[in-house]
């Protein structure tokens, strides 16, 4: 058994306006020290593989095709096991 943690995350320059919001509330809180907020999704992945080499790609194929949308969003894989 192989787990993943899959991160995404908007891709530099494209907006994010849930970010935005995040912080402005932040900075009428008074926390004037936060400098900006990215929001993004995080998937946690269980495959029965053996081989996480192989379980990447297929992660990564996973994300291109339904957990990210490659022109506006990134991803970072992180496998275990």
């Amino acid at each position: 058994m192989i787990t993943a943690k899959v991160t995404v995350l908007f891709k530099d320059g494209v907006l994010d306006p849930q970010g935005k919001t995040i912080f402005n509330a932040l900075k009428d809180l008074g926390y004037e020290r936060v400098q900006g907020v990215s929001t993004g999704k995080i998937f946690n992945l269980k495959l029965n593989h053996s081989d996480p080499a192989e379980a990447e790609k297929e992660i990564a194929d996973i994300c291109n095709k339904l957990l990210a949308n490659p022109v506006i969003e990134q991803y970072k894989i992180e496998v275990e096991g």
